[in-house]
């Protein structure tokens, strides 16, 4: 590739971040600005972060949505990881198919999902709530968690379990020993989307909230129904900050290309 390529390319990418991190920019700057309509010139103020401070109702449905999907990574992860290691060590009857179906819960429009949970949860007596919402976005994060880490199973192979057996090893510990660290950064890349499909879930959470318990997604759409708010960009901000900094701090000291 020539110099006039090297420079499209790179042109090409710097675009490409922009238009991924502007607008989030946009609205961090705007979370320190003291006009509530967005007014230049800028000035500085850390009203809207005082102002959230006394927000209870969008503090509540932060909470809510942090407990939700911590909760969601632990379980999804967990039942996400039997099932790859079943689907990836053993042999039975409809394996195939069940691993085919997997894949509509993620193609299918999430509208169409969250009416049908709210139908099916009705029926089996289910109220709408917390616990409701959490079993949405577990059943919505398992096909994720199980490909994801299945992949990994995938990457390696039996070769080594198998050494490890010959070596006098027991079922527990060759697991223990070979298989989980060469499948744990799968199931760090499974367990984060876990997180963030849960975190930014907004339709299955309208669907199966009950009145006045909410997450952030709910609120801010409400909010932004009824008048927007700077108070959201305020709330948003340190959600992005830290949930960067946890990504670098992952980043940090767990790579994913199973090399620590």
């Amino acid at each position: 590739m020539g110099k006039a390529g090297i420079i499209l390319v790179r042109g090409y990418l710097v675009l490409l971040l922009l238009f991924l991190y502007l607008p989030i920019a946009v609205m961090i700057v705007m979370a320190f600005n003291q006009s509530a309509l967005y007014q230049l010139p800028f000035v500085f103020d850390l009203k809207w972060f005082a102002s959230l401070a006394g927000n209870q109702r969008l503090l509540d449905a932060g909470f809510n949505t942090i407990e939700i999907a911590l909760i969601n990574t632990v379980i999804a992860t967990t039942l996400g990881s039997m099932a790859a290691v079943v689907f990836a060590r053993y042999s039975f009857r409809g394996k195939t198919l069940m691993q085919l179906l997997l894949f509509p819960p993620i193609t299918i429009p999430w509208l169409i999902i969250g009416n049908s949970m709210l139908f099916m949860f009705y029926w089996i007596g289910i109220r709408r709530g917390i616990v409701a919402m959490l079993l949405g976005h577990v059943a919505l994060s398992l096909p994720y968690v199980i490909i994801v880490v299945g992949a990994q199973f995938k990457s390696f192979g039996t070769t080594l379990e198998e050494a490890a057996a010959t070596l006098g090893a027991s079922p527990w510990q060759a697991f223990r020993r070979v298989t989980l660290p060469m499948v744990a950064p799968g199931m760090v890349a499974a367990a984060l989307f876990a997180f963030a499909i849960s975190f930014d879930q907004f339709v299955i959470s309208y669907f199966l909230a009950a009145p006045g318990v909410t997450t952030l997604p709910v609120e801010i759409y409400t909010a932004i129904r009824k008048g927007y708010t700077p108070e959201i960009n305020a709330i948003s901000t340190i959600i992005i900050v830290v949930s960067m900094g946890l990504m670098l701090l992952v980043a940090r000291f767990y790579r994913f290309g199973g090399e620590r």
